[in-house]
């Protein structure tokens, strides 16, 4: 069973990424943004300066729809790296007969304590960046709709989840566990892209490549695109 590709980055390497040609000559930052809608590219170009390390090697692989796992030091762009790819794909790439099959496509997995800085820092800024960017440029684009299942998630909120599931679900392990052995799992059977994040805490490191990550690859070999992010 194939494994997950490895990006493992230092320093050195994040510089060298960066001035990286393709076999063509472009420059491996400006090939790794082409990968995007127009309208994507251009936000992250106004708001970034250039494409970090885990960006530019990430996204090629996660555009083949290979299961990924990235490691970088903190601040580099992990969870920016998968979230902007899911964003692209939710809100200016998705076909016309999809958006009307609307469904639960990604699943954000991470511990609880990471969660609130994580998605507003990687998930609603760059949404509803590139969705006031599209309209000023007379874009159609789609608001993905956000769910949380958390301890701390209402009953409310759970059954309007179980009755109509946002695009993407946050959630920490421990809600997905309950949520796969009782009756919500069937609303994860569209799922696409599953993103874990901060796994170092997830997982001991003894067995995080044979079991969890073997695991993990089991998901992505069924279709299912699976980005580890250390």
């Amino acid at each position: 069973m194939p494994s997950p590709e490895c990006i493992e980055l230092d320093m050195l390497a994040g510089t060298m990424a960066r001035g990286k040609r393709t076999a063509d000559g472009e420059n491996a930052a400006e090939a790794a943004l082409r990968l995007f809608h127009p309208v994507t590219a251009r936000w992250f170009r106004e708001v970034f300066d250039a494409p970090t390390a885990p960006q530019i090697e990430g996204w090629p692989a996660i555009a083949r729809g290979e299961s990924t796992l990235i490691l970088a030091p903190t601040g580099t762009g992990k969870t920016l790296t998968a979230f902007l790819w899911c964003l692209d794909r939710l809100m200016l790439q998705t076909p016309a007969q999809e958006q009307r099959e609307r469904g639960c496509r990604v699943v954000y997995l991470s511990p609880l304590k990471a969660l609130a800085a994580d998605v507003e820092r990687n998930l609603r800024s760059p949404l509803v960046g590139i969705a006031n960017l599209a309209k000023r440029e007379g874009v159609q684009v789609r608001m993905p709709e956000i769910s949380v299942r958390t301890g701390d998630t209402s009953p409310k909120d759970r059954a309007r989840f179980n009755r109509h599931p946002g695009d993407i679900l946050i959630t920490t392990p421990e809600s997905l566990y309950l949520m796969l052995t009782s009756n919500a799992g069937d609303q994860l059977r569209t799922v696409e892209t599953v993103i874990v994040d901060e796994i170092h805490a997830l997982v001991p490191r003894a067995c995080f490549i044979n079991r969890f990550g073997l695991k993990l690859c089991t998901v992505g070999c069924g279709g299912v695109s699976v980005d580890l992010l250390a």
